[in-house]
């Protein structure tokens, strides 16, 4: 009788939402789980919405794949937050499997660059930056939350925006077609509304409204446009702290990912213009080389 397949899992655990791919040994995805965000975990309530997103995603690619527990040799998370809980959490559920458990910025990079040294820039719900040697030396700029830092986030990029309509209403800044957007394509329907919606969100249902904002600028509303702009300058300097880091000369490799840096996202092309024209005067104008 011919020995069980083997599989392996991936778990992509994001401040927006969390997804379990399961895959065979050579790659080929074969089931998908998909669940709420599993970060803050040192909020309250944030354990127990790790244990779930972890639970309901990766049971649902199993189930999507058809396999069991027992199949899978090898388990990789990529965790917003809580990457050491997370391991803590899966590993008694698959006894038999290797499991390794980083930061997404870790998980990124090594995605983004097939395991080459080199940076990646992340923005989705938050923002970070990460670079990796090939020794194993790394460096990371960012990621320090909402409150204290993601900058060029989605978060961020719908924050602006609503303190722009708020600004607008009371008239101490320009009129924007944000207002009308963010009215038409969010819950609220009302400026009150809007008002009570923001002040209990959660920093996930909030970067919702990030493509509304791409959109306005897209449209050409000055308001959105620089808000969009300070955040491809926001992202861009992410990367500036990471140079010492690979030291000499020469190009460094870099990466972009996560929702807003996605290809047909109007972020993307501000970040790349910018990194096109970047030079550390630190490196004797050392330049980065991104992808397109």
């Amino acid at each position: 009788m011919n020995a069980p397949q083997k599989f392996v899992i991936a778990v992509d655990g994001g401040q927006s939402s969390t997804l379990a791919l399961v895959a065979t040994l050579e790659g080929r995805i074969i089931g998908a789980g998909f669940a709420g965000p599993s970060n803050h975990v040192h909020e309250p309530g944030g354990v127990e919405r790790l244990r779930t997103a972890l639970s309901q995603s990766m049971t649902e690619a199993l189930s999507n794949a058809h396999q069991s527990a027992d199949n899978i040799v090898s388990i990789c998370l990529g965790m917003t937050g809580g990457a050491e809980m997370a391991a803590d959490m899966v590993q008694p559920h698959f006894p038999q499997a290797r499991l390794q458990s980083y930061y997404d910025s870790v998980t990124a990079l090594a995605g983004a660059s097939m395991a080459q040294p080199g940076v990646v820039v992340i923005a989705g719900t938050g923002a970070v930056a990460y670079g990796q040697l090939a020794d194993g030396r790394s460096a990371k700029a960012g990621g320090w939350g909402y409150i204290m830092g993601d900058e060029g986030s989605g978060y961020a990029v719908a924050r602006k925006a609503l303190l722009a309509v708020g600004r607008a209403r009371d008239g101490r800044g320009d009129a924007t077609a944000l207002t009308e957007a963010l009215l038409a394509h969010s819950p609220p329907k009302s400026f009150d509304e809007l008002v009570r919606w923001s002040a209990a969100a959660e920093p996930g249902e909030i970067a919702t409204l990030a493509p509304l904002v791409l959109a306005a600028a897209a449209g050409g509303d000055p308001v959105a446009k620089g808000i969009i702009e300070e955040a491809a300058t926001a992202l861009t300097e992410l990367v500036a702290p990471l140079v010492a880091l690979f030291g000499g000369r020469g190009q460094i490799k870099l990466a972009l990912a996560g929702g807003n840096l996605a290809p047909d996202r109007g972020l993307r092309a501000p970040v790349l213009a910018r990194l096109s024209r970047w030079r550390d005067p630190a490196s004797a104008g050392r330049r980065v080389r991104a992808a397109p």
